[in-house]
């Protein structure tokens, strides 16, 4: 597990995000590149961060006047990136060593429908689930497995 290091300003935006929607948050990222605010939240607040019918999730995105996406904790890798991607199912995780000592880069597999909601518009989602694994796993990429088309078929 990586060390996480909180801005101030960051937990400012934690501190709000608790009071606005009464869900625990234990890491905050802006992505200023899709305009969206990544919260880490404990795990069992999920219904808290969202709210009935999104209301929580909604209030803050206004309060912050940016997208609000919410992640669950989960002490285990694996669940972890699985969260990061849902309501994707993802079929399996695996890791192999990165090229930095200590890293290790995730391999996941996904439906061949699920695949474009998997990457997500511009890339999105695999953005997200590469930013928080590597801060909480110092996992150093987050790929999917190529697609059967990819590979050369045998005759």
């Amino acid at each position: 597990m990586s060390e996480i290091t909180i801005s101030e300003e960051n937990m400012r935006m934690i501190a709000q995000f608790g009071n606005l929607t009464g869900a625990g948050a234990r890491d905050c990222v802006v992505d200023e590149m899709f305009g969206r605010i990544l919260f880490v939240i404990n795990p069992g607040d999920m219904g808290l961060a969202i709210g009935r019918k999104g209301a929580s999730i909604k209030k803050a995105s206004d309060a912050f006047g940016k997208k609000v996406e919410v992640v669950e904790y989960n002490p285990d890798k694996v669940q972890f990136i699985r969260n990061c991607f849902l309501p994707v199912i993802i079929q399996t995780v695996t890791f192999e060593p990165g090229e930095e000592e200590g890293t290790e880069i995730a391999t996941i597999d996904v439906q061949p429908q699920d695949r474009g909601l998997a990457i997500g518009k511009e890339g999105k989602n695999i953005i997200k689930a590469k930013i928080l694994s590597r801060r909480h796993f110092n996992i150093a990429n987050v790929e999917l497995t190529p697609q059967e088309e990819d590979t050369p078929a045998a005759e």
